[in-house]
């Protein structure tokens, strides 16, 4: 079996552990914030920003210098004497790095070429290196001074729970003691003005499986995990994916590639739809992705199951959402916290929406599982299921 033995993120939540869990269960977040600097058209948008310090990037990786890879480094902080652990026992070739992302340092990028209409030129401190997608990964495979299996998936917001897939499977296969899985993603133009172009943002906060709701709010951050096979409280219990092959930005209007990719998971652990104690929506708050979801939690678990999406608190963070939504009900399990319940405090549900176990009052896990979903553009879809070692 392989276990998350060591768990560190950065998110709208908070800048480490203690705090994330404390605005987890408090509901509050104050990452998210009314914004006005990223939209080309200046309208104001609601976004999910990493307001804590961080750290700064090594001079002696300035080619790899990005938002995106200071937000690894601050959730590496976090677990960094237990990685350091991991190299020291299995060895820098043992010890597999894979990322998710979707945007690398786009947003450095950005700059560069804003600056370039300015001057003429690029800056000095622009490198390439910095926003190409497979750099984050590299970054910390350097940082790290490690030689081992080192790679990035860019599946769109499925992207960190491939990564995690992906990471199970290097050790199943033997390709690696350890794997260091997760992801990041930065705030940056391009993909917030692309999001605007698919009318697929929220005028105002985030309402997933509200009545009201209107999109999405994009959120950054990331979360990096430690597979082993050292026994630890959380396990690596299943996983599952599949493509719907349906639609480039709409999921299949029946779910079906969403319902393979939860049904993998629990086959893989030999766990029925009645050991499940919280499932952790994808729910972005869109119209299609909300009532499909829905369709298929239904259809699968009926009413019985606490469910809720935590995406109105985090906001969307794209490639890191999978790692990050994982590493919040590995939080919910290490420090037994209340399920954090979908908000309608200035909304109210969409009872048009399949009857599924929506929570609106915090409640207790009554059973040590989570699935967790992410359902990315094209259909791509992944499950994560964690809980106590069975």
């Amino acid at each position: 079996m392989i276990y998350f033995s060591a768990v560190g993120m950065v998110n709208a939540l908070g800048g480490e552990l203690d705090e994330i869990a404390d605005n987890l269960v408090a509901g509050r977040s104050p990452g998210m914030q009314l914004q006005d600097a990223w939209l080309t058209s200046k309208k104001p948008l609601w976004l999910g920003q990493v307001l804590s310090p961080l750290p700064s990037i090594p001079a002696s990786l300035a080619p790899h210098r990005s938002r995106n890879n200071q937000l690894l480094m601050a959730a590496l902080q976090q677990i960094r004497p237990d990685v350091d652990r991991a190299i020291a026992q299995y060895g820098k070739s043992r010890v597999a790095v894979i990322m998710g992302t979707s945007t690398s340092g786009i947003a450095e990028g950005e700059d560069a070429v804003l600056s370039s209409q300015r001057t003429g030129a690029l800056p000095s401190e622009y490198h390439y290196q910095q926003q190409e997608l497979g750099d984050p990964s590299q970054f910390l495979r350097k940082l790290l001074d490690l030689n081992g299996v080192a790679y990035t998936l860019s599946t769109a917001c499925s992207s960190s729970a491939r990564a995690i897939i992906s990471g199970q499977r290097l050790i199943a296969a033997g390709l690696a003691d350890v794997a260091l899985v997760g992801g990041a993603d930065s705030l940056c133009r391009m993909p917030i003005n692309g999001f605007a172009s698919l009318e697929a943002l929220s005028e105002g906060r985030c309402t997933p499986f509200a009545a009201e709701r209107d999109g999405i709010n994009i959120g950054e951050g990331a979360a990096l995990i430690l597979l082993t096979r050292e026994p630890a409280q959380v396990a690596l219990l299943g996983v599952g994916e599949s493509s719907d092959a349906w639609h480039m930005s709409a999921p299949h209007p029946q779910g079906e590639g969403a319902e393979r990719a939860m049904m993998m998971a629990l086959e893989q652990a030999g766990m029925s739809r009645d050991d499940l104690g919280y499932i952790n929506l994808h729910g972005t708050a869109t119209e299609q992705n909300d009532r499909v979801e829905g369709q298929v939690i239904q259809r699968m678990f009926g009413n019985h199951v606490p469910c809720s999406s935590t995406k109105h608190l985090t906001g969307h963070t794209l490639g890191a959402a999978g790692a990050t939504e994982a590493a919040l009900g590995w939080l919910i399990l290490t420090r037994n916290l209340p399920l954090p319940p979908q908000d309608f405090s200035s909304s109210k549900v969409d009872a048009s929406l399949a009857d599924i176990g929506l929570i609106t009052q915090p409640q207790r896990l009554t059973k040590a599982t989570i699935l967790s979903n992410s359902f990315a553009f094209g259909g791509n879809n992944a499950s994560i299921l964690l809980g106590e070692p069975r």
